[in-house]
């Protein structure tokens, strides 16, 4: 998903960063991070029914983004009768972790987790949504990550109301909207529990790894074979900070968080880690790397330190960014060992 973004938005303006989850890109500061659908990005909150939002600080990263910070202010419409359409993969998977599935009626095309999310209506589109199509499925809200085409304008009339969770850009950002969900469903304590599993599991992930070395190590977080990156003040470049990793996209920043880098560049800055965020969209892996170019001279290609991850977790912040830090957290481990 990431990847169609990207080569979309890229004609569109200059771009600045490419493909990557549940979603690919978007340009300048609207690649990465908007993958969630919507990609991964509405106007301010209307008034009736009010468009929600949960207390989270939007994507700051996504360039000409409306503010929609608002704090929620639909009550909850009662566990039994609420009805919920989600055009937002990441918020299907927390309303799903939170257990709050048997709410739903449909999904976007785009939230493919968990498997069970499959079994719903899934042919809805969360970059052209058709009102009378999500009016068809009769739900009470709607779950949207960024309103860019004024979806909650048009669904006011309808009484349908639009709970807004703008991409996250700090995992506070995601605590808060699995918080959200938790309140709008009445799943006020499964939503408490999943935030602490996830704040439980990340402190330990990060407490296992190995003493710091004197000097970093360094990374590259590949968004799409056009060499795309995030910078470390992103969502996904803080989750690598959180490993004492040093991005080496920072330097190469300008007025984009997610800057489109070139191979001199990548080859001169010999990468310990390259983490592969285009292996669903694109097909890349330490095989493809390794025939670009050149690129047989990076530390990280000579010592098979590229790793295949997640295009989708990579560019939805939701419960499963845990499973991300883990497998990149492996990855330093295995480096740290050997060298």
């Amino acid at each position: 998903m990431q990847h169609r973004l990207l080569a979309g938005i890229v004609g569109l303006s200059l771009v600045a960063a490419a493909c990557g989850d549940d979603s690919s890109s978007e340009s300048s500061d609207t690649v990465a991070e908007t993958a969630d659908v919507t990609t991964s990005d509405a106007p301010a909150e209307t008034t009736v029914p009010a468009t929600t939002t949960p207390e989270t600080t939007p994507d700051t990263t996504v360039a000409a983004m409306p503010d929609t910070t608002a704090a929620a202010t639909t009550e909850p419409a009662g566990e039994v009768d609420l009805r919920l359409l989600s055009l937002s993969p990441a918020l299907t998977e927390m309303v799903f972790a939170i257990g709050a599935d048997d709410l739903l009626v449909a999904v976007d095309s785009y939230s493919n987790y968990p498997p069970e999310a499959l079994e719903l209506p899934h042919e809805l589109s969360a970059y052209e949504p058709n009102v009378e199509a999500i009016a068809g499925y009769e739900p009470d809200v709607v779950l949207i990550s960024g309103d860019f085409t004024g979806l909650g304008d048009q669904l006011a009339p309808l009484g349908i109301e639009v709970w807004d969770g703008p991409a996250a850009a700090t995992l506070d950002d995601t605590y808060a909207q699995i918080e959200g969900l938790g309140e709008l469903t009445g799943h006020e304590d499964e939503a408490a529990q999943v935030v602490a599993d996830m704040q439980t599991d990340i402190d330990e992930i990060v407490a296992s790894l190995p003493p710091a070395p004197d000097e970093p190590l360094t990374y590259f977080h590949e968004l799409g074979p056009e060499l795309y990156s995030a910078t470390s003040d992103t969502f996904i470049g803080a989750v690598y900070g959180l490993l004492g990793l040093e991005n080496i996209a920072d330097a190469a920043a300008d007025e984009t968080s997610y800057p489109q880098l070139n191979a001199e560049y990548l080859i001169e800055a010999d990468p310990d880690l390259i983490f592969l965020a285009d292996t669903k969209c694109c097909g890349e892996s330490l095989v493809t790397v390794a025939e670009r170019p050149g690129w047989d001279a990076i530390a990280a290609v000579q010592n098979g330190a590229v790793i295949e991850m997640d295009d989708d977790i990579a560019s939805r912040w939701g419960p499963r960014i845990v499973e991300y830090l883990r497998a990149a957290a492996e990855a330093v481990q295995a480096q740290l060992a050997a060298a």
